[in-house]
Order: structure tokens, then C-alpha cells, then sequence
């Protein structure tokens, strides 16, 4: 008899305690992580493990942003980087989704957490290179991103928009990762290198300790294909001159930039993303001085409708909260 009371008394103050709560871990994927946009991804990653108990994010670097999408969207990741064009693209199975039959359904499991700058495209020669535009690029050799994602065939369509020169024909693409079209550049095996990230960029910190260099503007960049180029998600963008100490451009030069994102599976819960949205946006100040490129960050463009891809109703909650959306 006194067993049983003691047993049953134990039992009771168990079920009385409260229960440990379990660690969430959600799984991260970034491109390269030199790139600024990476950068982003895993400041946000770094926040919220310090300021959501209970929540850490393990951040991955390399592969493919379009690839990465897709591993959202089966379930085998949490977050990714994501843009308004590839998006689209994915929702309707064309360009990189067009061998991917199901990717139209799988875009249906990915939704926004929220929008940030990618930065202006820098298209880099060395100071003494004879490539002074970008419509001298004939028989050259140019890394323009891995191919098959974005960002390659962003850089691609600038070029090809604005001189009418065309990848593999006019000049070549090189086919490398990021790091390995880095290294070519700085090794001198190439002639162009192209990135696109928010200034200042350590890429371009790192070749200016070394090399002086250009950054490559078009002869024109106005015209119907331009114009059909940009679109509604692409715009003009100027980088100045003088943001590097060995940058050699007298004056601002024209390129061109977007606006990527934090994709989100559409099935995580909405208090999760609601817990690492807001800790996000609360203390990405506290970065901002250690880190000059988070002062382009803004939570009013993080909600801008942008293409077909949805906020997650998580991330959507917050917005309506600090009012940039109704």
C-alpha cells in the first residue's frame, strides 16, 4: 500500500513539472559564403540564435539558390535565399525549372519571410585592361556565376540586352562556383569577373589590396530590350566611384540590381516564423555599425509584393504589427 501511494505521488509531481521544451532546429541554406547576400542570410541566422530561446538555425554555405528553393519546397530545408524572377520562373516550370515537371507544385510549399537588397551587379577588370565597356567583351573570358542560376543568367541578360553580345558565341563563359571564378580573377585567368552585392564588398576589399581594377559600365543601357531586360523586379543602379582605394573609375558607373529573399516552407508553423521574423527586425540595428551594407536593410521593402511568391503568414503577422502592410 505504501508503494503504490509513493508511486502515485511521484507520478503526480511529474506530470506537475513542466515539461522541457525541445530545441527546434532549422535547417539554413546559403549560396557562397563570401557573397554579401549569404552575409545577409547568416546575420539573420546569427540573430535569432540570440534572441529566440528555444530556436537555432544551422546555416549552410555553397551550391545554387535555385536548387536550394526547391529542397524547401520537399521539405529537406527550412529557409533559403530567393528572388521575385526566379520564383516566377519556378512557379511556372520554365528556364532552370523547365526539367523539373513538379516544380510548379513545389512552389506551393514556399512562401516570403521577407525581401533585401541584392546590390548593384559589378562587372571588374583590371585598371590596365583593354575592356573599357562592356561592348568590348568580344572574345573575352568572364565569369558571370554558376551557371544555371541567377545570378549567371541575370549577368548574361545585362550584357546581352544592353551591347547584343551573347554567352558562348561572342565570348566565353566561364563554368565555375563562385569561389573557383574568384580565384580565376585573381589568379589572372580570366578577363571579367561578376558579382553582385551591396558596397562595400570583400571581394572587391580583398583584389584592391593587390590590384587596381575597373568596374564596366554599357556603352547605352536605354532601349525596348533593356527595358524588357529589368522588368518589373530589375532596375538600374549606380555604383559610385571612389568606394575603393584602388577602384579606378573616374565617376559613377551604370549597372543594375534586384531584390532577393529568406524563402520560407510554407508549412513551418506561423508562430516559428512570426518568433524569427520579429527578432530579426528588432535587432538587425545593433549590426548596422559593424556592418555598413545592413543600413541598406529595410523593413518596408522586406514586405513589398514582388512577383507571385506569397509572405508567409508567420512573417505577414509581424508586418501588419509594425504597420508596412494592412
Amino acid at each position: 500500500m505504501r508503494t503504490t501511494i509513493l508511486a502515485a505521488t511521484a507520478a503526480m509531481a511529474l506530470a506537475a513539472a513542466p515539461l522541457q521544451a525541445e530545441e527546434e532546429t532549422l535547417k539554413m541554406a546559403a549560396i557562397a559564403p563570401s557573397l554579401s547576400a549569404a552575409i545577409t542570410m547568416a546575420t539573420f541566422a546569427n540573430i535569432v540564435n540570440d534572441h529566440v530561446e528555444g530556436t537555432e538555425i544551422e546555416v549552410s554555405g555553397g551550391g545554387a539558390a535555385t536548387l536550394h528553393m526547391v529542397e524547401v519546397a520537399r521539405g529537406n530545408l527550412d529557409l533559403s535565399m530567393t528572388s521575385p524572377v526566379v520564383y516566377n520562373l519556378m512557379s511556372s516550370g520554365k528556364a532552370m525549372y523547365a526539367k523539373t515537371p513538379e516544380a510548379p507544385e513545389l512552389a506551393k510549399n514556399l512562401q516570403l519571410l521577407m525581401w533585401y537588397p541584392y546590390g548593384a551587379y559589378h562587372f571588374t577588370v583590371r585598371a590596365d585592361s583593354d575592356i573599357k565597356t562592356l561592348d568590348d567583351l568580344e572574345g573575352s573570358t568572364v565569369f558571370l556565376g554558376p551557371t544555371g542560376g541567377g545570378a549567371y543568367n541575370g549577368a548574361k541578360g545585362w550584357i546581352a540586352s544592353t551591347t547584343g553580345l551573347v554567352a558562348g558565341e561572342d565570348y566565353e563563359a566561364i563554368k565555375a562556383n563562385w569561389q573557383t571564378g574568384f580565384q580565376a580573377f585573381m589568379d589572372g585567368k580570366i578577363d571579367v569577373y561578376v558579382t553582385g552585392c551591396l558596397d562595400p564588398c570583400g571581394q572587391f576589399i580583398q583584389i584592391t589590396e593587390t590590384e587596381e581594377i575597373r568596374f564596366l559600365e554599357p556603352e547605352s543601357h536605354e532601349g525596348e530590350a533593356v527595358d524588357k531586360f529589368l522588368g518589373k523586379f530589375r532596375a538600374r543602379e549606380d555604383i559610385p566611384a571612389g568606394l575603393y582605394d584602388s577602384q579606378m573609375n573616374e565617376g559613377p558607373v551604370t549597372s543594375w540590381g534586384t531584390h532577393v529573399g529568406v524563402g520560407v516552407r510554407a508549412d513551418l508553423s506561423e508562430d516559428t516564423v512570426y518568433k524569427i521574423t520579429k527578432a530579426f527586425w528588432d535587432n538587425v540595428g545593433q549590426v548596422s555599425s559593424d556592418a555598413p551594407w545592413a543600413k541598406r536593410l529595410n523593413v518596408k521593402e522586406a514586405a513589398l509584393k514582388l512577383g507571385m511568391m506569397e509572405l508567409h503568414p508567420g512573417a505577414a503577422r509581424y508586418y501588419r504589427e509594425v504597420g508596412v502592410i494592412d
